[in-house]
């Protein structure tokens, strides 16, 4: 589809601008660089070649986008105090939302915030048509904006519902200096690619300087539209899909050209639905270095939110200078998600909860170990030909964390595995539970399958040679004592805290207890079973382990081992 719009410009000659838009999975494959490193092609965890694209320079900044940090006090005197913050924080805009004061005096107060403020402002008074807070008089509320520009507002955001007449009521009345945002609010849903498109036109037939659209993103596909838009738009953009499964459409806006992305103070205190925060923005996404041609990684899962991958990752990546990135990615439907983002630039992934299994049905190479597990723990984009290449990194991270802790208990460092020989009890026959189970049989242990269906638990131990039985049963299992523990499930995993898959009186049949859940570190398993005298093995340890495979065959360099260990303890 394309469509010609005009813009505004300073001779008041209308400029006709041409743009394309094709589908959203398409587009997406286009509108990224090119430029990527060659990983081997063989099924192996062996280390990978760079380019030089993939090596950035310290501090560089890589992009243009602005961090707007929205001001949301119900006093001047409270916003003055949080745009000096801003700035603090490493804001680049604020954001006065003037819906938000209490008592609200146009001269006096635009006057003391646009003057006073260390940083350039954008004034927005949103009313509650639009989302916002303001419900009084339309036409004192745009005589409030107008008012803003005659004290030198670098920005204002106008609807584009009264744009039209907004923008003509200024006509040859400003002093050039101020930028018209004329934006669009949609908190129902992302339309398709031609309808984003054709309302693009309409902004930007009103003669806006910069377009904004925000949408909301019912999966995150959605994201993919907004991209579209920013990568086409001739003119500034400032594109969002808002909440939680939006998230990816605010951090990769540097990425694909956004105007500006919003940051909040602190969180909680958002001006809409998924805002990160400044901090996160600049901390632990590394915003500032990302670029046209950043690599994009990520963990996908359901939830996704309790997640520590991006920072260890992101930090990991930064420190041996690594032109990448890594995402938290609250996916519903994996293969829409790789159908969508299928392009170059979208690298490689984790894969937690619920979607190992299914990240493996949508791989076109799948390592042997992977296989035979029935899932996946990571994910690569080859890029010679774009395969997706599946491997599984679990067992090897939960199974180096067992056998560390049993040698420490026996004082031994005997060449074979502490768990020869041992009855290993493995709660959940999900992707995880595949992957010890496993690694178990492989180091010559007994495997028991305990599930909440006695159907999967069957099925996966008929596959390790092992026994199988539900959850119920479990609790007056005792054939031996001494035997090895290893839960599997989300049981007992933020916010559910309170819950254990097993109660305190089964857990003294078991000389180890290991949790695959990290969030909380010390779950109640694992304090029960501490408490019952078994040596406990913290998730933290098998997901460790993994972070340090994942990161050589992200980036093909060594991991800093160091510096992960020293995250993952600031962060849990």
């Amino acid at each position: 589809m394309s469509y010609r719009v005009s813009k505004r410009n300073s001779f008041s000659v209308s400029v006709y601008i041409y743009i394309h838009l094709t589908p959203p999975a398409i587009t997406v494959s286009l509108f990224c660089s090119q430029t990527h490193h060659h990983f081997l092609s063989t099924m192996t965890l062996s280390s990978v070649p760079l380019a030089t694209s993939d090596i950035q320079i310290p501090g560089a900044r890589r992009n243009s986008t602005l961090i707007c940090v929205p001001i949301v006090a119900d006093s001047v005197d409270q916003m003055l105090g949080q745009i000096r913050k801003a700035k603090e924080v490493g804001g680049d805009v604020v954001e006065i939302r003037l819906d938000y004061l209490k008592n609200f005096s146009p001269r006096q107060d635009l006057q003391f915030l646009v003057k006073q403020s260390p940083l350039p402002t954008l004034v927005t008074y949103r009313p509650t048509w639009e989302g916002g807070q303001y419900d009084g008089d339309e036409g004192k509320r745009l005589d409030a904006l107008r008012l803003a520009i005659e004290l030198g507002a670098d920005y204002i955001d106008v609807e584009l519902q009264v744009a039209p007449e907004f923008i003509n009521s200024i006509q040859g009345k400003t002093s050039g200096k101020v930028k018209i945002i004329v934006s669009s609010h949609n908190y129902q849903n992302t339309p398709s690619a031609e309808e984003l498109g054709n309302l693009v036109a309409r902004i930007q037939a009103t003669g806006a300087d910069i377009v904004k659209i925000a949408t909301t993103a019912l999966d995150i596909t959605d994201c993919a539209r907004i991209f579209q838009v920013l990568t086409h738009s001739q003119v500034p953009t400032i594109g969002i899909a808002m909440a939680e499964r939006g998230l990816i459409s605010r951090i990769l806006s540097a990425k694909f050209g956004s105007y500006l992305t919003f940051g909040s103070l602190e969180a909680g205190v958002a001006s809409a639905p998924g805002q990160p925060t400044v901090k996160d923005l600049l901390d632990l996404y590394n915003f500032r270095q990302i670029g046209p041609d950043t690599k994009v990684h990520g963990v996908i899962g359901k939830p996704i939110g309790h997640s520590k991958s991006p920072h260890l990752y992101n930090a990991a990546f930064k420190s041996v200078g690594f032109n990448g990135i890594y995402l938290p990615l609250l996916v519903d439907s994996v293969k829409n998600f790789l159908t969508t983002y299928s392009s170059p630039d979208f690298v490689g992934y984790s894969y937690t909860i619920p979607h190992k299994e299914d990240g493996l049905r949508c791989c076109d190479e799948i390592d042997p170990i992977a296989q035979a597990i029935g899932a996946i723990s990571c994910m690569i984009r080859r890029p010679t030909d774009g395969k997706l290449m599946g491997y599984n990194v679990d067992y090897l991270g939960a199974i180096a964390a067992i056998e560390e802790g049993l040698r420490a208990s026996n004082g031994t460092t005997n060449v074979g595995s502490p768990l020869a020989g041992k009855l290993f009890v493995v709660i959940g026959a999900g992707g995880a539970g595949k992957a010890l189970a496993y690694g178990g049989k492989e180091k010559g242990a007994r495997v028991v399958v305990a599930n909440r269906t006695f159907e999967k638990a069957q099925e996966l131990a008929s596959k390790v040679g092992g026994e199988a039985m539900t959850l119920a049963e479990l609790e007056n299992f005792h054939p031996e004592d001494g035997m090895i523990l290893a839960n599997t499930t989300s049981v007992g995993m933020k916010p559910n805290i309170d819950n254990t898959p097993l109660s305190k009186k089964a857990l003294s049949r078991y000389s180890l207890v290991f949790d695959a859940i990290y969030t909380p570190k010390l779950t109640r398993l694992l304090r029960e079973a501490q408490e019952s005298g078994a040596i406990i093995v913290y998730g933290t340890e098998m997901f460790i382990n993994q972070a340090f495979v994942q990161f050589e065959r992200f980036t093909g360099l060594p991991a800093p081992k160091e510096l992960i260990r020293e995250v993952l303890v600031r962060n849990t």
